[in-house]
């Protein structure tokens, strides 16, 4: 059971493995790009390629998903990235369900472990396999790893990292539930954090905190939901920047120059925006950005 990109190297793993995937569950198709043609998610394409049977339900809450999986008898549900699964649908596989998570459980349970974890600057995550039951993230813990982050690393690169090694993962742990050789761990309920789901008004940057910190958020969200400032009345992107000494009211612009850059004053320190993305281009140096785009120094972004 699962969705987007996160969940592809998992069932590529299982296809190809002893395991039998009797189907494969995934959201229905979507409307996607300009043209709102309607697209596969990345799970059915895959699934298509092994000629797995896929089901596609509005929800799980549906009694024909129920049905259609209960006929299945299978012994074990798989979920990576995928909604969650009501007590009913809980209760039909023999042995249970088993979520692959990225995080160390108990911390940043929900549905963005891997943005928060960068975005709050934290130097080490990890991949956690687990128990499913009724509440969020909550399972019996079966197998972790640690994997520590890099300091320039983005969200989108970590989850690429994360990807192999959850299957892997996944893999190891549905030998590991066949040979009875796994012995689940209850999470410790005082380590519980949070990683909320995001929307787009989430990336956008307040200069006021420290520059470190925006940093982060700009690592954490690149690539969704993005951070972002604007100049002009425009969404001006930032997808890189580094921490650089400097003072000044918080958003001001200290330097703009092909030299140096674009260099904007934060809380504390400043930021010398080395990525950015103005609206309706493409991702660009910001030496770039000021060949067409004339910023003085003292300008506020973000007004």
């Amino acid at each position: 059971m699962g969705t987007p990109h996160f969940a592809v190297p998992t069932l590529e793993r299982l296809a190809t493995s002893r395991h039998e995937v009797l189907a494969v569950v995934t959201n229905p198709d979507r409307p996607k790009g300009r043209g709102r043609k309607l697209a596969a998610p990345p799970v059915k394409e895959k699934a298509l390629e092994r000629g797995l049977a896929i089901l596609q339900p509005e929800s799980a809450q549906d009694p024909a998903l129920h049905a259609a999986l209960a006929d299945l008898a299978p012994d074990l549900f798989v979920v990576v990235a995928f909604s969650i699964l009501p007590k009913a649908l809980l209760a039909v596989p023999r042995i249970g369900s088993v979520n692959l998570h990225p995080s160390l459980l108990p911390a940043y349970r929900g549905a963005a472990p891997i943005v928060w974890a960068v975005a709050n600057g934290e130097s080490e995550t990890g991949i956690s396999t687990f128990l499913l039951n009724p509440r969020v993230d909550a399972g019996d813990l079966l197998i972790q790893r640690r994997v520590a982050i890099g300091a320039d690393e983005t969200a989108g690169e970590l989850e690429a990292r994360l990807c192999p090694l959850g299957a892997d993962m996944v893999l190891e742990t549905v030998d590991g539930l066949e040979a009875g050789t796994l012995s689940p761990l209850p999470q410790d309920k005082r380590g519980v954090t949070r990683a909320p789901k995001l929307n787009k008004e989430d990336g956008r940057i307040d200069w006021s905190l420290p520059a470190q910190h925006i940093r982060n958020r700009i690592r954490g969200f690149n690539p969704f939901p993005g951070a972002f400032t604007t100049h002009g009345g425009q969404q001006l992107k930032i997808h890189r920047a580094q921490q650089v000494d400097g003072a000044g009211p918080a958003g001001q612009v200290l330097q703009a120059d092909r030299g140096n850059g674009l260099i904007v004053a934060c809380g504390q320190d400043a930021l010398c925006l080395e990525s950015v993305q103005p609206a309706g281009k493409a991702p660009m140096a910001s030496s770039a950005f000021l060949l067409g785009h004339s910023i003085a120094p003292g300008t506020r972004l973000g007004d």
